[in-house]
């Protein structure tokens, strides 16, 4: 009888990488984790992503697949077990025309996306980063520059290709596996493998997009008018706040404001635009029409040693004004992280609370604090890191998986309510009930 190793040889048509190969210290690390997997295996077809998951379980390894590489918590990496690594599968292809309709790997990146669909004039509502996996920030979310005119990434999903626990390939969508398919939209890698998503895209011109700074001196007043004036702004506009840039002087760094206006007409985007000008002493604008793939910024790998330290959460039209009054203290004080501010809202809201498994739609605002440092210093200044979120926990609620650090249980009761929360349940115990899709922000079967 034929050992798994040696069925895997046989039945995997892809890459098997092990320790001591050439390429196994890059091939074993995501972008911002290092691990020391027994296994990495880089398929070339859904059969061969079947044949891995059935390895993996057939052996009971820690199994972590990778798609960008870039999740905080390290899911894409581990000790001891099986990596599967879906770059192999990074196809995008435009599958209906007059409907929209676009097919991409697993394993894409964003920025592969906008830049195969650039030539048909689409795009897609993604995240802000050309090398995030479409698969990560799909499956939790995807909240980015287009967000409160086009929704979520997730919402703009018509159908999954998915190879459960069990190594069967199922297709998921409103009609098949209707329950799989509302899990797998905000759910995390808790199901399955994707090897392919379905899309509606959207027909798209060039954006304007930019930057607007205003002095640290004026924070409190900027940001409330910022937050009052995106309640009621044209949905095109989608914009973030950074506070306390640690590399334009961190408590006294400007305030900084980014815009993404959706079309390319720069009379209308200035009527839209113009009222966040209007909010302070405007120190710097570079706001100027552009490609929509040069929007997305490009993902940095961290020197070695570094560490990055995210947390977020969520804030409710009644709470912005105390929340922003505590990130105005927060921001302006000595040992600030980073912050940012994200507007949401518009179509993300418009979409029923249930209809996916994002259970954070009435939102105003997203809040996301980074800390960046060597361990010991990262590790020096986690009280002062849960200080701030001490301050503002009366203002927050929930949290946003695809910015989080860690995955304690704590973490999964934020991400998932508790209605969310059974309904996954219920979901993980008919296709993973041996939990083998472990390496995330984890939900345990209903059984």
């Amino acid at each position: 009888m034929n050992s798994a190793p040696e069925t895997l040889r046989r039945d995997f048509g892809g890459d098997i990488i092990e320790p001591g190969a050439a390429d196994y210290a890059a091939a074993s690390r995501s972008i911002l984790a290092s691990g020391n997997p027994a296994y990495v295996l880089r398929p070339k077809s859904a059969a061969d992503v079947q044949a891995a998951v059935r390895f993996a379980a057939d052996l009971r390894l820690v199994l972590s697949v990778r798609g960008g590489g870039h999740a905080f918590a390290g899911f894409g990496t581990n000790d001891g077990g099986v990596v599967i690594d879906l770059s192999g599968l990074s196809s995008v292809e435009v599958i209906d025309k007059d409907r929209h309709l676009v097919r991409i790997g697993g394993g894409a990146t964003w920025g592969q996306v906008v830049a195969a669909l650039a030539p048909h004039g689409l795009a897609i509502s993604s995240g802000d980063t050309r090398s995030v996996g479409v698969g990560g920030l799909t499956l939790s979310g995807g909240i980015g520059w287009k967000v409160r005119k086009y929704g979520l990434a997730l919402d703009n999903l018509v159908a999954a290709d998915v190879v459960t626990a069990g190594g069967q390939l199922v297709r998921a969508s409103a009609t098949e596996y209707p329950e799989l398919f509302w899990a797998l939209r905000g759910g995390g890698g808790n199901f399955g493998v994707v090897t392919a998503f379905e899309f509606a895209a959207h027909p798209t011109t060039d954006v304007i997009f930019g930057k607007i700074t205003f002095p640290a001196s004026e924070t409190a007043a900027v940001l409330q008018g910022w937050a009052d004036y995106l309640r009621t702004a044209p949905e095109e506009l989608t914009s973030i706040v950074t506070l306390a840039n640690p590399f334009a002087g961190g408590p006294e760094a400007p305030v900084e404001i980014q815009v993404a206006f959706d079309g390319d007409d720069p009379e209308l985007a200035a009527q839209v635009i113009d009222p966040i000008r209007a909010l302070g002493t405007v120190l710097s604008d570079d706001v100027t029409l552009m490609p929509y793939g040069d929007v997305l910024a490009d993902g940095a790998t961290p020197p070695p040693g570094i560490q990055l330290v995210t947390r977020s959460a969520f804030v409710g039209p009644t709470s912005v004004p105390g929340a922003l009054r505590t990130l105005t203290e927060i921001a302006t004080a000595q040992g600030s992280p980073v912050i940012a501010i994200r507007s949401v809202g518009g179509a993300v809201s418009r979409v029923p609370d249930d209809a996916t498994a994002y259970a954070h739609r009435q939102a105003e605002l997203m809040v996301i604090t980074t800390t960046i440092g060597p361990e010991p210093v990262i590790a020096a200044g986690r009280p002062a890191f849960d200080a701030v979120w001490g301050k503002l926990a009366p203002h927050v609620t929930g949290a946003y998986a695809n910015f989080l650090a860690t995955a304690t249980d704590e973490d999964v009761a934020a991400v998932y309510p508790p209605a969310t929360y059974q309904r996954l349940a219920a979901v993980k115990s008919e296709y993973d009930p041996a939990n083998l899709f472990a390496a995330n922000h984890n939900v345990k079967g209903s059984n």
